[in-house]
């Protein structure tokens, strides 16, 4: 991207939304939560950490949402199986002016609110675009809510499942101080819950099969505030009444005073607390007054390989238990997504399942009816001036992640990510990812005593692979890291000099926003 150095600690540098039209490529500001960050082409601002989360869908418009992409490698070992994509719904909102340019990247959240920032779309990457078109969602009949009001919420775009967030390539991924405790979940045999209903049972189930075992375990979300109503999907993540969806569909709920309410497919209406979320890797974990809910049990997100079949569930523009299928279509996207205040990262499943507003927080399965990921993003083609909706690039937060995020936030109440605390430089241009000549902002290129500083990185040195794997961009870094966790140990291939080298990083960590 553009030119500007990027923090390896807090991730790829975000592009802060545009009301007119979105600033040429190489001008916008790559900042991370509690980093500093630099502006322009050479000037060094310092930037705090916003702490208002993105919203579903809001009621008032919300940039859309860059996607930084690149064709991810296939994983290995596993066979291919039919694929279903995500349903979406219509939200209340108004649609955000498009980019000035037709080469700005459109990212979509999957819940309906859009957002948008520009990027350089990675060689063979997707374009991405804007969410569908916003839409009331019509009563759905009597229901037990102590409170109406028209919920519209489009969770289905590439805009990474945050609300009114901005998909955008975050420079800053480990130059944030590390915890001094890793607060690592207590291990539990079964961090979802047991599953009381049969899996599926053999290789080629039908869609019918897989949508009858996940549609039970999939709830329809709805925040309500003075200032409008939002809505989403989420599924069940425990028997207890513990529950998944995106932090941008209730980040609204969460930032202001609102009611959470979710409707269960038996008609039951509940109104949810919130335990804990995550806008850094858009994820929250609620929770209702149940105890008989069935969990959907999560896969191994590290067996999928493109081609599987998979099936997506959700409340795309407020039609409940929707359901569609579709394959994986590529794996390790590096999406970043969020507003201009706040990024979240994800190491992205795609799919072609469709995938549209009203989408976000659902569950992707795979056709054991085994979760690999939750829907949270879609892509849009550039210059486009209204959601439209999907064009088959839909993305997911994968199952892995979720496990480790989700049990975090249960036991603690929050999340952290790794970090190798360096800089990255956004202005390099050659082969692989620069590692910063010079602090930006007060932050070093490598922060002392830090991971890349035990390890031996060296400022200077260009990241040209990540555990044997290509980088081509800071967000690669950034996202990849992130989907490790923190203390386990990634190689980074650097080329110093004239020569290569292989540096073994024991990943970091900081608590994560």
């Amino acid at each position: 991207m553009g030119g500007e150095p990027r923090n390896e600690q807090f991730g790829p540098a975000r592009f802060g939304p545009s009301s007119d039209s979105a600033p040429e490529p190489g001008t916008e500001p790559l900042t991370e939560p509690g980093t500093e960050a630099l502006t322009g082409r050479g000037q060094h601002a310092a930037v705090p950490s916003p702490e208002h989360p993105a919203r579903e869908h809001p009621p008032t418009s919300t940039p859309p949402v860059p996607l930084a992409g690149t064709a991810p490698e296939p994983l290995a070992g596993a066979a291919p199986r039919p694929a279903v994509g995500p349903p979406a719904f219509l939200p209340p909102y108004p649609i955000p002016p498009a980019p000035a340019a037709d080469d700005a990247t459109h990212v979509a959240l999957a819940s309906g609110v859009e957002t948008h920032a520009r990027q350089r779309p990675p060689v063979g990457g997707p374009a991405l675009g804007y969410a569908a078109a916003p839409s009331t969602v019509q009563p759905r009949g009597p229901r037990r809510i102590r409170r109406s009001a028209a919920v519209a919420l489009a969770t289905g775009a590439l805009f990474l499942g945050a609300t009114g967030g901005v998909i955008g390539t975050r420079a800053m991924m480990g130059t944030g101080e590390q915890s001094a405790a890793s607060p690592t979940p207590s291990a539990s045999a079964s961090p979802t819950g047991v599953d009381e209903r049969p899996q599926v049972q053999g290789p080629m189930a039908t869609v019918a099969e897989v949508a009858t075992q996940v549609i039970p375990s999939t709830v329809y979300i709805e925040v309500l505030t003075p200032q409008g109503a939002s809505s989403g999907t989420g599924m069940v993540l425990r028997p207890d009444g513990y529950l998944v969806t995106n932090h941008h569909v209730v980040a609204a709920g969460i930032d202001q005073p609102g009611i959470i309410q979710v409707t269960f497919p038996d008609g039951d209406v509940q109104e949810a607390t919130v335990v804990g979320g995550t806008r850094d890797y858009d994820l929250a974990v609620l929770q209702v007054d149940r105890d008989d809910l069935v969990a959907l049990p999560l896969a191994d997100s590290g067996e999928v390989v493109v081609g599987d079949p998979v099936v997506a569930v959700g409340a795309p523009l407020g039609l409940e238990g929707t359901v569609t299928s579709g394959i994986v279509s590529a794996l390790n996207r590096a999406v970043t997504a969020g507003s201009a205040t706040e990024v979240s990262y994800i190491n992205a499943i795609q799919t072609d399942a469709a995938i549209n507003p009203g989408n976000s927080g659902g569950p992707l399965v795979n056709m054991s009816g085994e979760v690999i990921g939750i829907n949270s993003a879609i892509a849009q083609p550039p210059g486009t001036t209204r959601a439209t909706g999907s064009i088959g690039l839909g993305f997911a937060i994968p199952s892995n992640q979720v496990a480790r995020t989700t049990d975090q936030l249960i036991e603690f109440g929050y999340a952290t990510f790794p970090i190798i605390g360096v800089l990255l430089d956004g202005s390099h241009t050659g082969e692989g990812v620069l590692v910063s000549t010079g602090g930006q902002a007060g932050v070093p290129a490598i922060t002392p005593d830090g991971p890349g500083d035990q390890a031996g990185v060296e400022a200077g040195d260009v990241i040209l692979r990540l555990d044997g794997r290509p980088v081509t961009s800071p967000d690669e870094v950034i996202v990849t890291i992130r989907s490790h966790a923190p203390g386990e140990t990634v190689v980074l291939t650097i080329r110093r000099g004239s020569g290569e080298v292989e540096i073994p990083v024991v990943l970091g960590e900081s608590r994560a926003n």
